[in-house]
């Protein structure tokens, strides 16, 4: 007579572990997603109450509405500026000219922060130069560009040029002459010749700062830029600002100023994701 053998009922283990796992999966993306929502929150809390004073201020009388126009009315001159194509073409021509001069002041103020920064002599000789001209605003300077370069773009991005060189030089200078010198000696008495010490400790260590001046001089470029359009521009964000104070187009006024603050805000938001890439090394980076 043939036996039969019963197969073992199956333990609870492997069907309550992957119950398990299931069930802790939703508690985990529910606390991710609490996580994300609080840092959201806090980033964007203080934008918030701005923009509620913005709307609630002029409708409680708090300032005349006339000259200041709840942000719900300027929303619409924006979007009506943008549908008209406007404002995507006077934010391409001012994007053009603040990248133009704030990149040629990046090509100029690095190598020659590190020059000044590495040698002395070169330092000696050019300080004075540099302390002469550091103290001079650039939009003091704006006149003497456009009556020496005339009122075309070469003067706008002339005056950019001008205005980001210096805290890009002066960071880099600064990097360059703060590096621990305990590194500069150590890779010294290994024998590495000057050259290899700039480049394997000296850059690596100033590339934090030269960017901290980078960044402070994308935003002295686009509030530059405006300037320079205010004073003579046939377009760009500065000139439509300038053309709707004088013909008392009060929101499409404040809605040029929203649109270059947006611009700004992506700017920096570049310069912040370049600084990352080229300081992965840096365990503080944020």
């Amino acid at each position: 007579m043939a036996s039969t053998v019963e197969a073992p009922a199956p333990t609870g283990t492997g069907a309550g572990t992957g119950t398990e796992i299931r069930a802790a999966a939703p508690p985990a993306k529910r606390r991710r997603a609490a996580a994300l929502a609080a840092v959201a929150f806090r980033r964007t809390i203080a934008i918030t109450v701005f923009f509620a004073v913005w709307e609630l201020a002029p409708r409680a009388q708090l300032v005349d509405p006339v000259f200041l126009p709840p942000v719900s009315e300027v929303l619409p001159a924006l979007l009506d500026l943008a549908e008209s194509g406007r404002l995507w073409s006077d934010t391409e021509a001012s994007l053009v000219r603040a990248l133009s001069g704030f990149g040629l002041a990046i090509v100029l103020a690095v190598p020659l922060g590190l020059l000044i920064g590495w040698y002395r002599p070169v330092a000696d000789l050019l300080n004075p130069l540099l302390e002469l001209f550091r103290n001079t605003a650039a939009i003091a300077l704006l006149p003497v560009f456009i009556l020496v370069l005339g009122i075309g773009e070469t003067s706008k991005i002339a005056i950019v040029l001008y205005a980001c060189t210096w805290p890009i030089l002066l960071n880099t200078i600064s990097a360059v002459r703060t590096v621990d010198a305990t590194l500069v000696k150590s890779a010294r008495s290994l024998g590495l010749p000057a050259v290899r010490v700039f480049q394997k400790v000296v850059l690596p260590a100033a590339v934090p700062s030269v960017f901290t001046g980078v960044r402070l001089a994308g935003g002295i470029s686009v509030l530059v830029m405006i300037v320079a359009e205010m004073v003579g521009a046939k377009e760009g964000l500065g000139f439509l600002i300038g053309s709707a104070q004088q013909n008392f187009a009060i929101t499409d006024m404040y809605a040029g100023i929203l649109a270059i603050s947006a611009l700004g805000l992506a700017f920096n938001y570049v310069l912040v994701l370049l600084e990352r890439r080229f300081t992965r090394w840096r365990t503080d980076t944020s």
